[in-house]
């Protein structure tokens, strides 16, 4: 992810507040469709597929690094078609208004699972932090979210110690039993703060007083971030109030008919 942050190219130099502001727009644009809107929701693709191919970010990377997030996302409605029985006419047929408000619930879930993908793949965690510091977010919040994603690699070789020494004293069980989860876990908070006092007192000797300076080098604004904001959010007008997809599918059957 932050090699794929990194690139020197136009989408990821656009100025980091510019891209946070649209998708925080649009994961509330998406939100606020009617549960059975079903139809007006497809058009809200148009973003992500357009920053994808605007960032050139390889579609089946990103499904393999969200295969876990995404079936947890899609499973939040599984259960509306037996609790939402009311008949819906679309398109001359008669369907499980159900069906329809569990297929929308998934489908906003994938579309806000990849804007938030989209924008952490093309803007690093430090311009991400400096357009929370743009917007006055308290900087003991944006110190824990930059040092949270910095050092959740520690966290994991940790866990990875503790279940490796774990199975070398239990070579022939498979997992870990239930009995000795809370004091796996106990340790692992114990080793956890130590590596974390070990990271606090290597911070202060390299300078560290309790915020990080994300104003040292200013990111300025240009032209062609104000013109790719106001275009975004034109278009998530749009697509909100004008069912643009049978519009469109209007206009190309009477032009075929």
């Amino acid at each position: 992810m932050d090699t794929m942050a990194a690139k020197n190219q136009w989408v990821n130099r656009i100025h980091p507040l510019v891209k946070f502001v649209l998708t925080i727009v649009y994961l509330a644009t998406v939100v606020s469709f009617h549960k059975y809107d079903i139809i007006g929701l497809m058009g809200m693709v148009v973003y992500p597929l357009a920053m994808f191919i605007l960032a050139e970010l390889s579609f089946r990377d990103s499904m393999k690094r969200l295969r876990v997030v995404l079936p947890l996302v899609c499973v939040i409605g599984i259960f509306n078609p037996f609790f939402d029985r009311i008949p819906v006419q679309i398109g001359g047929l008669t369907l499980n208004s159900g069906v329809i408000s569990m297929l929308t619930l998934m489908i906003k879930g994938v579309l806000t699972v990849l804007a938030s993908y989209v924008l952490i793949a093309t803007t690093s965690i430090e311009k991400l932090c400096y357009a929370f510091r743009l917007i006055h977010i308290p900087k003991i919040l944006v110190t824990q979210i930059l040092l949270t994603y910095r050092y959740i690699m520690v966290l994991l070789e940790e866990v990875n110690r503790v279940t490796q020494a774990y199975a070398l004293r239990a070579p022939n069980q498979r997992g870990i039993h239930f009995k000795v989860w809370g004091s796996l876990t106990g340790q692992l908070l114990l080793r956890s703060m130590d590596r974390a006092g070990i990271v606090y007192e290597s911070m202060t000797l390299r300078g560290y007083h309790g915020d990080f300076d994300y104003m040292a080098v200013k990111i300025h604004w240009r032209w062609q971030d104000v013109l790719f904001e106001a275009v975004w959010l034109c278009i998530f007008f749009i697509f909100r109030k004008i069912p643009v997809i049978v519009v469109m599918g209007n206009l190309v059957g009477g032009l075929f008919g």
